[in-house]
C-alpha cells in the first residue's frame, strides 16, 4: 500500500495513519455521510416557517394588486382561493419603489428613463420623490403610459430636527419628509409649491457655503460650477458638491468627499435654513398627503425624532435600505406598508419600503 498523501517515508506514513486513526477515533460521526449535528440543523431548519398573514393583510395584498395590476385574478375570502392568496403573499410578485431620484434633483436619469428602468426590473408601483420639488412627476406620469407602471406622485423634503430638553437647548440635525399623494396630485398644490421653493432657494445658499469651508481648505471651487453639475434649475445639494469635488481632484470619489468632509457635523459641512420636521409633517398632512421619515437608521437619535414627529401625525417609516435589506426586522418580511418593525411598532407607526 503506497505511503498517505504528505508522508515522505514508511515511518512517516506510519505517523500519519496514527494520526488520522487518532482524528477519527475522535469524532464518532466521522463515518456517517450525514453528521448528526448537521441533521439536527436540517430539521430546526426544516421547522422554521414564515407566518401565516392576517387577514388584514391579505386584505391589503388584494387591494395593491388590483390597483397596480387591473385584470388580474385576486383571491376571494373564502376556503381554498383564500389559501392560495396566502401562498403568494408568501412570494408576492409586484414589486414596488417607495424612494427614487431622477435628474431633477440629484439623480442621474430622467424621470422617463428613471420609470423605463423601474419597468425593466419589474416593478409595479414607483413613486418618485425629488428632494424639494416635483417638478419631474409629469414626465413619469407621462413615460408609465406606455408601462403597466402605476405612478405615485412624491417628493422628499428636507427638513431639521431640534430635540430640546428643559433648558432649552438641542443638538440641530438634518431630516427627510417623503411624501406621497394620490393620482391627482396635492390637495393644495400653490401652498406646497411655496414652501419647496423656499426651501430650494435656501439650497444655494448651503452649497456656497460648502465651497467658502472648502476653500479655506485649501479646495477652491465655484458655485457655478456645482450648478452645471446640477443640472439647469436644480438646485445643488451636497451630492453636486462632491462631484464638483471629485471633478476637481480633490478627493478620489464620492465616498472619500463625504467620509472626510460634507459629513454632518464635518469640516466642510453646512446647514442651511430648512424648516422644522414637524412643520414639514404638518403641511403634508394639511395638503393631503401621506407622511413618512426617511432613513431613520442615519439620525443620531431616532427614537426622539419619531416620537416628536409622530405627535405632529406623521404616518410611517422608512425601513428598507438602498440594498434591500432591513436592519433589525425577519427576512420574511413582504409587504413593508403592512408589517411593522419595532421601531415603528412602538409608536403606532407603518413601516414604509
Amino acid at each position: 500500500m503506497p505511503p498517505p498523501t504528505g508522508a515522505s517515508t514508511e515511518e512517516d506514513a506510519v505517523v500519519v495513519v496514527a494520526a488520522d486513526a487518532i482524528a477519527t477515533s475522535a469524532a464518532p460521526n466521522a463515518g456517517d455521510p450525514e453528521p448528526q449535528r448537521d441533521k439536527r440543523r436540517r430539521r430546526k431548519k426544516r421547522r422554521r416557517r414564515p407566518r401565516a398573514p392576517t387577514e388584514e393583510e391579505l386584505a391589503a395584498w388584494r387591494s395593491l394588486l388590483r390597483w397596480a395590476c387591473p385584470g388580474r385574478e385576486v383571491a376571494s375570502d373564502d376556503g381554498q382561493a383564500a389559501e392560495a392568496g396566502r401562498a403568494r403573499l408568501r412570494r408576492p410578485r409586484v414589486a414596488v419603489e417607495l424612494h427614487a431620484h431622477s435628474a431633477c434633483s440629484d439623480g442621474t436619469l430622467s424621470p422617463a428613463e428613471l420609470v423605463e428602468r423601474a419597468h425593466r426590473n419589474g416593478v409595479k408601483v414607483f413613486a418618485l420623490t425629488d428632494h424639494d420639488t416635483m417638478a419631474g412627476v409629469p414626465e413619469a406620469v407621462e413615460a408609465a403610459k406606455q408601462y403597466p407602471v402605476r405612478i405615485i406622485p412624491g417628493v422628499e423634503i428636507s427638513a431639521v430636527h431640534s430635540p430640546s430638553d428643559e433648558s432649552g437647548s438641542g443638538a440641530e440635525e438634518p431630516v427627510h419628509i417623503l411624501a406621497y399623494y394620490g393620482s391627482w396630485g396635492p390637495a393644495r398644490p400653490q401652498e406646497l409649491e411655496r414652501f419647496l421653493a423656499g426651501i430650494r432657494e435656501a439650497r444655494y445658499a448651503r452649497a456656497n457655503e460648502m465651497l467658502l469651508k472648502l476653500r479655506g481648505l485649501g479646495m477652491p471651487m465655484k458655485l457655478e460650477d456645482v450648478c452645471k453639475i446640477a443640472g439647469n434649475g436644480v438646485a445643488p445639494g451636497g451630492l453636486h458638491v462632491a462631484r464638483a469635488m471629485v471633478d476637481a481632484g480633490h478627493v478620489e470619489d464620492l465616498r472619500q468627499a463625504f467620509s472626510r468632509y460634507l459629513y454632518d457635523g464635518g469640516p466642510a459641512y453646512a446647514t442651511g435654513s430648512e424648516p422644522t420636521a414637524e412643520s414639514v409633517v404638518q403641511l403634508v398632512c394639511r395638503t393631503g398627503g401621506v407622511a413618512v421619515l426617511a432613513h431613520p437608521w442615519a439620525l443620531k437619535n431616532p427614537g426622539a425624532v419619531i416620537k416628536n414627529l409622530k405627535a405632529a401625525d406623521l404616518h410611517g417609516i422608512e425601513v428598507y435600505r438602498s440594498d434591500g435589506k432591513v436592519s433589525g426586522l425577519p427576512d420574511d418580511l413582504l409587504f413593508s406598508m403592512v408589517f411593522l418593525n419595532p421601531a415603528a411598532k412602538e409608536h403606532g407607526l407603518v413601516q414604509w419600503t
